[in-house]
């Protein structure tokens, strides 16, 4: 398979893998609607560079590490199934606060840094995520990728999430995307904080089968 094909087979892999519903989904609109645009860019950005990094190492052999040493997936499972039930903990405990305390909290506690923090925590913590990226590259890329080759994958990648979830994080910072998430607050965190939950359960459930 020659380059431009092999970049564009990932590109279409990845897109699509990040227009799925998940848990990154779920944390980008909802920054972008609890407090602001800019703070769900911020975590945008943290989603691309998650996703760059999960690039690098499957071009660097993630899939062969993982598959010679089951103890790093089961690691990295645990690691993130922690993580996710703790986000879930936090969004169905402030479910019940009201969306103007909490944007309030979100400006005054919450800097960039934090957002940028919490959309690349939620994207590395998928294992499932490490494993679909392992397979896409190691079914287009030779076995040793140019190291130009790699780059390009990697700026690609980051190019293709941090623009998808910049547009989630326009699309839920409208002035109705904040209304219909006002009337429903509580209900939509404690759907949202289940959701992640369930994913964490499942990767935990996961991680004891192996």
């Amino acid at each position: 398979m020659d380059s431009l094909t092999a970049l564009i087979a990932v590109s279409v892999a990845i897109l699509l893998g990040a227009m799925s519903p998940g848990p990154s989904f779920l944390i980008v609109a909802r920054t972008a609607i609890a407090s602001s645009s800019a703070r769900g860019v911020w975590a945008a950005l943290g989603m691309g560079i998650g996703g760059a990094a999960f690039a690098l190492a499957a071009s660097l052999g993630l899939q062969l590490l993982l598959a010679t040493v089951p103890a790093i997936y089961k690691a990295l499972q645990l690691a993130g199934a922690a993580y996710l039930l703790f986000i879930a903990y936090r969004l169905w405990k402030s479910a019940p606060d009201a969306l103007e305390t909490a944007g309030h909290e979100v400006v005054r506690q919450d800097s960039w840094r934090q957002a940028l923090l919490l959309g690349l925590g939620t994207q590395l913590s998928n294992p499932k995520a490490a494993i679909v990226y392992a397979s896409v590259f190691s079914a287009v890329l030779p076995k040793v990728p140019s190291l130009s080759m790699v780059a390009v994958l990697a700026l690609t990648v980051f190019a293709i999430e941090f623009a998808w979830y910049v547009l989630v994080a326009i699309a839920f910072s409208t002035g109705k995307a904040r209304q219909a998430y006002t009337r429903g607050k509580i209900w939509i965190d404690r759907l949202a904080a289940g959701a992640i939950a369930a994913l964490g359960v499942k990767i935990l459930a996961d991680a004891e089968l192996r």
